[in-house]
Parts: C-alpha cells; sequence; structure tokens
C-alpha cells in the first residue's frame, strides 16, 4: 500500500524520505527510505510533521495510514548512521530530542485517527511510532521489538507508558529486558497490535478499516480519540473540561441532528464535520 488504488497523487517530504496522498477520506504517509529498511532521520521527523499540519487543517481527511515503503520494514527504528554526529552522548542527544521533538510533539497532538499498517520490521522508535497510532493492522510476516538493551541506551519514558498500556508490565518488561524480537502472531496476543492478516490481505483489510472510519461521524470520532487519551493519563492530569466541551460540540452540532434525521429515513448520513 505505498499508493491508493486508483492512483492518487504523491507529493513529497524531507528530500523524498517522506511521502503523502490522500483519496476518499483517507490520509497516507510512507515513510521512504527503503535502503535503511525505513529508519527514521531528523529529517524525516520534520517531513513527518508538516504532513500532520496539511492532513490536520483537510476537513476531507478523516483518517490517516501510516506505512513504510516497500515490503522489508515498517520502520526500522532510528536512523543509526545519524547518532555519531547527532547522538554521540547525552548533550547531543538532548539537542536530537529537541529538534526531533517538533515533529513528535504533531505527531501527539493529531487530532484525527491514525492507523499504522505494519510490514517486516517494526523495532525501537519505529514500534514507537507505531503504538503511538491508534490502531495496528500488521502482516503476519512483521517482526517487533526493542533494541534498546542492545544499544545501552533508555528507551523514551512516553513509550515505555505506552507499551505499558498495551501489553502490561509483565510482557513490557520481557521486551525490554531481553531486547528479543517477537513476531506477529505473538504481537497480537499479548496485544502490542490489533490484528494480524495475510500479506496479501494486509491492504484491504488496512483500506475497509479506515474507509469504515472515515464514513463514521468526524465528531464523535475525534472525541472518542480525545476520551481515550485523557483517561489513559493520571487523574490529576485528565482534561476533563475538554471532554465535555467536545460532548458539547457533538449535541449541538449539524451533523447530530443529520444523524437523527439519516436514521428515521434510513439513509446514509452526510457528515460535514460541524
Amino acid at each position: 500500500m505505498n499508493d491508493f488504488p486508483g492512483g492518487a497523487v504523491t507529493r513529497e517530504y524531507a528530500g523524498g524520505k517522506m511521502l503523502a496522498a490522500k483519496d476518499d477520506g483517507v490520509g497516507l504517509v510512507t515513510f521512504n527510505q527503503p535502503e535503511k529498511r525505513n529508519a527514521m532521520s531528523l529529517e524525516m521527523w520534520t517531513g513527518l510533521g508538516e504532513i500532520l499540519d496539511e492532513f490536520a487543517e483537510d476537513s476531507s481527511v478523516r483518517v490517516v495510514v501510516l506505512t513504510g515503503a516497500g515490503n522489508k520494514a515498517f520502520v526500522s527504528g532510528a536512523d543509526i548512521s545519524q547518532f555519531e554526529k547527532n547522538r554521540s552522548n547525552a548533550d547531543a542527544q538532548q539537542e536530537y530530542e529537541r529538534l526531533a521533538g517538533v515533529g513528535r510533539a504533531k505527531y501527539g497532538g493529531f487530532p484525527k485517527p491514525v492507523i499504522a499498517r505494519i510490514r517486516g520490521f517494526c523495532l525501537g522508535g519505529g514500534l514507537a511510532i507505531a503504538m503511538q497510532a491508534d490502531l495496528r493492522i500488521a502482516s503476519a510476516d512483521s517482526l517487533f521489538g526493542i533494541p534498546a538493551a542492545k544499544l545501552s541506551i533508555a528507551y523514551a519514558p512516553d513509550s515505555v507508558k505506552r507499551l505499558i498500556d498495551l501489553v502490561g508490565p509483565a510482557h513490557a518488561r520481557m521486551i525490554l529486558y531481553t531486547a528479543r524480537r517477537i513476531d506477529a502472531a505473538e504481537a497480537e496476543r499479548i496485544g502490542l497490535i490489533n490484528k494480524m492478516v495475510g500479506e496479501e490481505e494486509l491492504n484491504d483489510e488496512v483500506l475497509d478499516i479506515a474507509r469504515t472510519i472515515a464514513d463514521s461521524a468526524p465528531l464523535s470520532v475525534a472525541a472518542s480519540k480525545l476520551t481515550i487519551n485523557e483517561m489513559l493519563k493520571d487523574e490529576s492530569q485528565r482534561d476533563m473540561a475538554a471532554i465535555k466541551r467536545m460532548s458539547e460540540i457533538c449535541f449541538n452540532s449539524a451533523d447530530y441532528k443529520e444523524g437523527r434525521t439519516a436514521f428515521m429515513e434510513k439513509r446514509a448520513p452526510k457528515w460535514v464535520g460541524r
């Protein structure tokens, strides 16, 4: 799924290492460094942020799919070739985090649903990207892992928190302490991914889920994403006022009226997102 059926126009970012396309309510983001198994560079983080800014402002985009170019990897991790220059010690790491943090913040604050379409390697920083997506669909030949213990680095605490939220502390410890890779069947069993499918089924499955979300009421989906994200926080940090505002927006919206009318008239609703 490096392109949409029908050939939507693809735009290049980060010198062509990030690609974006959109069609029928779905935005597609491709990590495009297959010669390095789509390892994530600083430039790619900047490109991802630029794409998400565009998709956030485009009301026609209702859901976003992240995918890796080729069949070898989703994202195999951070681009280690940049470590000597950009992450050689603690001070350099802080500067790297600052530069990459802009794109990460835009990803973390993106208000629309994100699906990670995973095939091949999904490791380290690549797994962190996948875990931050709302849904993870993977082919049976995918491999997952966090090699931090083989590099003597500390996996980021926000990513550790997401790992624990998905698989629980026992599985998180096994994954982090051993740095072993697990296959898609095991990832599905422990809850790291939502679903495993055959390689030939992956595109259709992801597009089916994406189209289903795109056809749903966008305000309701946005409210669900906001509420889930807030409820995963410590109780003292939850923005209950934001949840209340979003609920009021939904009940006061033209879409709420349209949903009721469409139900009574036994027809598909026509959502406008307001």
